[in-house]
């Protein structure tokens, strides 16, 4: 009956988008956890929810690649509390180094619950868009 309850519990929680609580990732296990995977230079965590990993190569910086990295975090916790950002080290043009974002349970621009959405990026995508516009250049 406790399995049962409990069992509820944990699809009403994922049903609202809230993480668990009582199973956090531990940053550096996460850290540990990314490092192999293929085309990963290095990982930080910019705050408690968001984890950057720069990756060497455009082939690399793909929603793929965010799937990778969030099967590997798995096993050490709850990963809807994880939003994966992902930069290309190796970019050569200022698209190529925008960084891609994605919480590990959820679609590209969703967040869980309480959960902010934090601008990595130092020019924010819409500021290049509007002054492309302006200047002409489609893209």
């Amino acid at each position: 009956m406790r399995a049962h309850v409990e069992t509820m519990q944990r699809d009403q929680l994922r049903a609202m988008r809230i993480a668990d609580a009582t199973r956090p990732i531990d940053h550096e296990a996460a850290r540990t956890a990314v490092r192999p995977l293929q085309g990963v230079q290095s990982s930080v965590w910019i705050d408690n929810a968001n984890l950057l990993v720069l990756v060497g190569g455009g082939a690399y910086r793909s929603m793929a690649t965010i799937d990778r990295i969030c099967m590997a975090l798995q096993p050490l916790g709850d990963t809807l509390g994880v939003v994966v950002n992902l930069q290309d080290v190796a970019a050569t043009t200022s698209e190529g180094a925008d960084t891609l974002s994605r919480n590990c349970q959820l679609r590209a621009e969703e967040r869980a619950l309480g959960q902010p959405r934090r601008q990595v990026d130092v020019l924010d995508p819409e500021v290049r868009r509007v002054f492309r516009a302006k200047q002409g250049v489609s893209k």
